[in-house]
């Protein structure tokens, strides 16, 4: 407790340690030897006289605390026997996504005890987990590497040689007896004889060379792929036929087609997600090299060779069909950045499909598709990843000349609430307001005719044929909403399956309480967020989630004589039968299509409300969805009797032919209204037709319009950038971030050293040379470290024009400072060939001659 005393740590570890280096550095030799003689080590003499200190030390230390014994043994003490494993450890292996072990068939849960005794008995049965893939040259493989012979090979080979010879020999003899005279022949055989053992020698030597070049020949052309697995249970041998399931296999669909008893190789029908394939090569990973093994017990870490054909990136092995699939890994990495990749000739096309197929096996992070515009993508975390990935392709697995496009980083659109103070900091209320009154006129004059906008941002829009009439609001979400979306997006796509298996009757296996649970607790979680007068009851009229159903917008409704809702699965689904019924998917659709692609740079919204405030159908249109719904709900016997009225509906007058007109015409009386009906019924035949068409149409262009009604914002993607750097450096490195719109977040100093440690935020679309600048600038003393994290606004709006006095006086009529947002916007419209507003000459003067004329 007194003052001055040191921690146990540092008196009896790192004084040590310290006191070790200062002799050294300072090449105190009788202090070093008195170090040397008490620990007991043997110190070369060419060591102790060497020039670099570093060298020295270096040759005490490996001694004394040698860095392989330490790992080795720390390993063996502190990591776990997997004998050790709990069973809520084994549970959460077993169970993917919202499963409960409870729910897994009793075959399944059967295997548990076989996970807890990781036994190595035949019988156990073997389940094996492949985390991942990795690629291999073919030529490290055992089999491919060149081996000293062994003796059995080396007398089979001399047998063969000597058999070889042999019959050489006869042939010739049998040549030369008939040229030759008998007496020359015996001394002919005695130097034939001599001479065997070096043609022997010579075409050994020559086999040899042949099949080591074939062999070769063959490594050099192919890319092996070995799975890096562990095992569970059982004991996993070579050449053992076995069961592979995916990551989405389920045992429960499984089992009624097979029984548990199964093995691989028997015959056995289709199941998805599964397949059998024979494991070729077993290998211990010992470092850089691989060892051949015959079998592995439960327990231990090992390659398995020849799986590239069934597994993708990580799959579950076992020897029976109830074993689940493992949850597989998850990676902090988010890919975020994308590259478009071509061959430089066409032909090579087949080997970059091929090659990227590979990558996408060996590398867990990386993402490969192919876009709708036939682009080949690449989707990776970073920088310095993709340079990794372009690289490997070219020289490792497609080994063609490829062409980059640029990097294309994904932004989102979002509106947020009007601004209070202008651009200048004054506040926008108490200024005359004469200009911005301009301003909002001339916005109102780009809206096209037929579109009304109210002042408070209220859009109201008809299908082209009259039918209908939208009126939609945007509202922007609070943030805590947004992120709850987007943390939940897996949950939301759960509970739209769930739903749509309700909507259309299917009988679903009963829908776990776990899974019940975490929609609950979300739905509590977005009720606490959403409060408020303006939120009353937004909740329970949350009719859609997206983009694709599960994005981070929603869609509410609010008007009279409707009912739908998102959590149809917690029980209070409603089978609604009203006027909307029929079309509510066409204005759901035109949701989904606003969200995917908004107006500023048709990238996707994110943190989005539209609300939609009325929902007008003519009497034509509520004629025909009470018709429709009269006719689902008639019976069989009713649909024989109205066989005829049942044709008319079904048929437009271009495609029905004269003699139908004949009998419509006879069996209904030709009424002014039984006329209009049936002409309404033709319009609107059903939900797939072109009213539902217009629909769609119409919804997301009243979308569209609501969200240009209020402020709108770009977001772009931010990594969080993590920077040692030492003091003198600081102020380059803050002069770096500042000039790529970066913000530092904090600034600490580390514990006992003179490091300082930054944090802070990067735009991704800036972040591209950012690691080499920031070296380049410090010298090396400062490098960076970028994790994709979050979504972020930026501030700047890329519509501004000066509105108020005050910005007026400030920037100028024209305003022509560099907006970030606009420029950001302006990038990703070029490169989506959409129209850019930019003029070509900005202030144009005539050219004069600065030479003086003579």
């Amino acid at each position: 407790q007194s003052k001055g005393k040191k921690p146990l740590f540092v008196q009896l570890v790192l004084d040590n340690i310290w006191s070790l280096y200062e002799a050294v550095m300072k090449r105190d030799k009788e202090k070093i030897e008195k170090i040397v003689t008490s620990l007991g080590l043997k110190i070369g003499a060419r060591e102790s006289r060497h020039t670099d200190p570093k060298v020295h030390l270096n040759a005490i230390c490996s001694q004394w605390l040698p860095i392989s014994d330490a790992v080795l043994s720390m390993v063996c003490n502190k990591l776990p026997s997997p004998l050790d494993i709990t069973a809520e450890r084994v549970e959460k292996l077993m169970c993917v996504g919202a499963r409960t072990f409870d729910s897994l068939p009793p075959e399944t849960q059967e295997l548990k005890s076989a996970f807890m005794k990781c036994s190595s008995e035949g019988t156990a049965p073997v389940i094996v987990f492949v985390s991942k893939m990795f690629a291999v040259d073919a030529k490290a493989l055992p089999h491919n590497k060149p081996r000293p012979l062994t003796q059995e090979e080396i007398a089979r080979r001399r047998e063969l040689v000597k058999q070889r010879h042999a019959e050489k020999l006869a042939a010739n003899q049998g040549k030369e007896l008939s040229e030759k005279p008998p007496n020359e022949n015996s001394a002919e055989v005695t130097a034939n004889t001599g001479n065997t053992k070096g043609e022997e020698q010579q075409l050994t030597g020559q086999v040899e060379i042949m099949t080591s070049k074939a062999v070769k020949q063959e490594a050099d052309n192919k890319e092996s792929f070995i799975a890096f697995a562990r095992v569970f249970s059982g004991v996993v041998q070579r050449g053992q036929k076995i069961f592979v399931l995916g990551p989405k296999y389920d045992p429960a669909e499984s089992l009624h087609k097979l029984s548990s008893q199964c093995s691989a190789t028997d015959d056995l029908p289709l199941v998805p997600h599964m397949t059998c394939c024979m494991l070729e090569n077993l290998y211990l990973l010992m470092g850089r090299e691989l060892e051949d093994l015959e079998e592995v017990p439960a327990g231990n870490v090992l390659g398995i060779g020849g799986l590239q054909d069934c597994v993708l990136k990580s799959a579950t092995l076992s020897t029976s069909p109830a074993c689940p699939p493992f949850t597989p890994l998850n990676f902090e990495a988010t890919p975020i950045v994308r590259v478009a990749v071509e061959p430089k000739h066409p032909s090579d096309m087949p080997q970059l499909v091929r090659g990227m197929k590979l990558l996408n096996q060996a590398d867990p992070c990386v993402q490969v598709l192919i876009q709708e515009t036939g682009e080949h993508v690449l989707v990776t975390a970073g920088e310095v990843h993709l340079q990794r990935c372009l690289d490997d392709l070219k020289e490792r697995f497609a080994k063609v000349q490829i062409s980059v496009s640029a990097p294309i980083i994904p932004f989102r659109e979002t509106i947020t609430r009007p601004p209070k103070v202008d651009m200048v900091n004054e506040e926008i209320g108490k200024q005359q307001k004469i200009a911005v009154i301009h301003q909002t006129k001339e916005d109102q004059n780009k809206i096209p005719e037929g579109i009304q906008v109210d002042s408070d941002g209220l859009v109201t829009v008809s299908t082209p044929n009259k039918q209908a009439t939208l009126s939609v609001r945007a509202v922007p979400l609070p943030e805590e909403v947004t992120r709850l979306l987007e943390e939940n997006s897996d949950l939301i796509r759960t509970m739209e399956q769930l739903n749509t298996s309700l909507n259309e009757d299917k009988k679903t296996h009963e829908i776990n309480q776990k899974t019940l649970d975490r929609i609950k607790e979300f739905k509590l979680k977005l009720e606490q967020n959403l409060q408020g007068r303006k939120w009353r009851n937004a909740v329970d009229q949350i009719w859609s989630f997206g983009p694709r159903k599960c994005g981070p917008n929603i869609l509410l409704y609010n008007f009279e004589g409707y009912k739908r809702s998102v959590w149809q699965c917690l029980g209070n689904a409603v089978k609604e039968v009203s006027k909307y019924r029929d079309f509510d998917n066409s204005i759901v659709s035109g949701f989904q299509l606003a969200t995917l692609s908004g107006p500023m740079c048709e990238e996707p919204l994110m943190g989005v409300c539209f609300t939609v405030e009325k929902w007008e159908m003519n009497k034509v249109g509520e004629m025909l969805s009470t018709s429709s719904q009269d006719s689902g709900e008639c019976d069989a016997i009713e649909h024989k009797q109205n066989e005829d009225t049942a044709l008319i509906s079904s048929c437009t007058d271009e495609v029905c032919s004269a003699n139908v007109h004949q009998d419509s015409s006879e069996s209904v009386p030709k009424s002014p209204e039984k006329m209009s009906k049936h002409k309404g019924e033709v319009l609107l035949a059903d939900c797939y037709g072109p009213f539902s068409g217009q629909l769609i149409a119409t919804m997301k262009e009243a979308c569209r319009y609501a969200l240009q009604a209020k402020p709108q914002r770009l977001m772009a993607a931010m990594y969080t950038c993590e920077i040692m750097a030492t003091a003198e450096v600081l102020g380059r490195v803050y002069a770096v971030l500042s000039k790529r719109e970066g913000r530092v977040l904090q600034e600490e100093m580390k514990e006992g050293t003179d490091v300082f440690i930054i944090k802070a935020v990067l735009p991704v679309a800036e972040s591209f040379g950012f690691a080499d600048e920031i070296r380049k600038r410090t010298s090396g003393l400062a490098s960076p470290q970028l994790v994709f994290s979050h979504w972020e606004i930026i501030s700047s709006d890329p519509f501004w024009v000066p509105t108020t006095e005050e910005e007026y006086l400030h920037f100028g009529e024209k305003a022509d400072s560099e907006n970030q947002a606009r420029k950001y916007m302006n990038a990703v419209r070029k490169r989506k060939g959409l129209y850019v507003e930019e003029k070509i000459v900005e202030h144009a003067e005539k050219q004069r001659t600065l030479s003086r004329n003579k």
